[in-house]
């Protein structure tokens, strides 16, 4: 067997352990939302979804966090986007932060349910697991559309057993000294407990440091 054949196997021998032994791509998780998640007002590395990528990367979690999130957005924006955003990401998990401004604008919440329905169920058919975030909206729009506002995302819930933060501002929404001037924003002082609520809800779907996914 002449030198340069003998090589050339060993090349394509090598090259194959190589391969198969490379690490595996990090998962993905994108956070599909509005200003909430999309850092309004903030710098990048104060928003909860920035901390939220460092708090997986110091904990051993093999994710790439994908912040899909625009402000001003509404369900149907996101509805739009979303196929899109899957199509490029193929994600693992999806966290669902939408619904707030549609309620700010009065916006038929038969529509916006109808909406975030189909968000998750195309979010599962592209195997991917669906965290929902819920919000609660100002007292002014009235008792009944409050209810039917927060009846929403419980409905949801329910319906498809999904994983579900009630509210994204729980513990900053009344404090001042962690809310923007808008009354709306969580400023970066508060964007750590934004964190704090989504984390006990999105952990137990994170596939742990060193296993292998289901």
């Amino acid at each position: 067997m002449s030198t340069l054949i003998r090589f050339v196997r060993l090349v394509v021998v090598f090259g194959f352990v190589g391969v198969a032994g490379a690490a595996s791509p990090p998962r993905t998780l994108v956070v599909l939302g509005d200003s909430l998640s999309a850092g309004y007002g903030l710098k990048i590395q104060d928003g909860w979804v920035h901390l939220l990528e460092q708090r997986l990367a110091a904990q051993g979690y093999e994710y790439r966090v994908v912040n899909a999130s625009v402000s001003g957005e509404t369900t149907q924006g996101g509805l739009a986007r979303l196929p899109r955003v899957l199509e490029i990401n193929k994600p693992d998990i999806v966290i669902v932060e939408l619904g707030g401004n549609d309620g700010l604008r009065g916006l038929p919440l038969a529509s916006s349910q109808e909406n975030l329905k189909r968000i998750v169920e195309m979010a599962r058919k592209a195997e991917a697991r669906v965290v929902l975030v819920g919000m609660v909206i100002p007292p002014n729009y009235g008792p009944k559309y409050g209810q039917q506002f927060r009846d929403m995302f419980a409905t949801l819930t329910k319906q498809y057993q999904l994983a579900f933060v009630p509210f994204l501002l729980d513990k900053v929404a009344l404090n001042p000294e962690l809310m923007q001037a808008d009354g709306i924003h969580a400023n970066a002082r508060g964007q750590p407990q934004l964190l704090e609520n989504v984390w006990p809800r999105l952990k137990p779907l994170l596939v742990a440091p060193g296993k292998p996914a289901s």
